[in-house]
């Protein structure tokens, strides 16, 4: 699903104008990345959490020419799902 599918697909269900929840969808975005940007964290509660790690530098490989290649030290953001969210992929029956 793609933003545009996800746009409509939410628009559907709460009976919101495409407008009115592209905005919604821009600002979630937004604020989370705001958020993760000044090193905070995001939790829905049986959603998951948006948060940030610390990768340290190493070293990689080119996997074409097979030559190594520093990889730089970075903050990365990451996303660790709720046990809610968790429960629903994996039940039998899928409800959409």
């Amino acid at each position: 699903m793609n933003k545009a599918e996800l746009v409509e697909a939410m628009a559907n269900k709460t009976g919101m104008s495409k407008a009115a929840t592209e905005s919604a969808v821009k600002a979630f975005v937004d604020v989370v990345t705001d958020e993760l940007k000044n090193g905070g964290k995001v939790q829905l509660v049986g959603f998951g959490t948006f948060e940030t790690v610390q990768k340290a530098a190493r070293t990689g490989r080119n996997p074409r020419t097979g030559a190594e290649t520093k990889i730089a030290a970075c903050t990365a953001p990451k996303f660790k799902a709720g046990q809610a969210l968790k429960d629903q992929v994996n039940s039998k029956k899928s409800k959409k």
